[in-house]
């Protein structure tokens, strides 16, 4: 059975990967066990496990904000804390999963392909891209850039004048799985249409409201590389 050792093992998205039946043997680890801020630590759990697979999970995502007035978290976390990540798993040649997001991308037109110019419109989505640049570096690498959310959604309102391919974690984790041998960049996630629109199927109760500015009204990616990839 081929493992699979994750990083940030108590993150929202670990939480339904615990939840999961599936042929790999997934070492899930904490802050505690592995703190991507020393390289040590992760060196340690590498050498123990021996995993074949590392799926990158720890980093800083929310408050957004936070990413505006602590850029030294943001960096430490999702910058530098990657590219440890990225040496550990070079120096061993064990093949990398990095889950990143479609907030590289500028929001301005939409269906934004792999090989699309980025340009983050915010600082979690620099601090991402930064993790993505160590991650490019190493082919043996598979870069997810995402469109994630939990279920059910945890807001009361949303944009319905923001594109985008929210996918919820439980419906994401089968297309990873799927993917887990592939290289390179792919964009991930569903359909495009509003937000409003994702998450009134599943909550009829929700409420529209105008991003007025707090989003970029396209941050839809072409999903035609994933599909083409998963049909094979």
């Amino acid at each position: 059975m081929k493992k699979i050792l994750i990083t940030g093992g108590k993150s929202r998205f670990a939480a339904e990967l615990k939840k999961t039946k599936t042929k790999f043997n997934l070492i899930f680890c904490d802050k505690k066990k592995l703190n991507i801020c020393l390289a040590k630590s992760i060196e340690k759990k590498l050498i123990k496990h021996k995993p074949d697979y590392v799926l990158h999970l720890a980093g800083f995502s929310r408050p957004m904000k936070t990413h505006e007035t602590n850029i030294v978290k943001s960096i430490d976390l999702n910058i530098i804390g990657t590219s440890n990540v990225v040496k550990e798993c070079s120096k061993r040649k064990i093949k990398l999963i990095y889950l990143s997001t479609n907030y590289l991308y500028p929001g301005i037109k939409g269906n934004y392909k792999e090989t699309d110019s980025l340009m983050p419109w915010n600082n979690y989505g620099w601090s991402k891209l930064g993790g993505e640049s160590a991650v490019q570096m190493y082919k043996n690498s598979l870069i997810l850039r995402c469109a994630l959310t939990e279920f059910p959604f945890k807001h009361k309102n949303a944009f319905s004048d923001v594109r985008s391919n929210f996918i919820y974690h439980k419906d994401f984790i089968p297309i990873l799985f799927k993917m887990i041998s592939k290289k390179g960049v792919f964009n991930i996630g569903e359909k495009t249409e509003t937000i409003f629109n994702f998450v009134k199927r599943e909550n009829k109760k929700i409420k529209k409201i105008k991003s007025e500015g707090k989003m970029p009204k396209r941050v839809d990616m072409n999903l035609k590389k994933m599909t083409r990839n998963l049909s094979k």
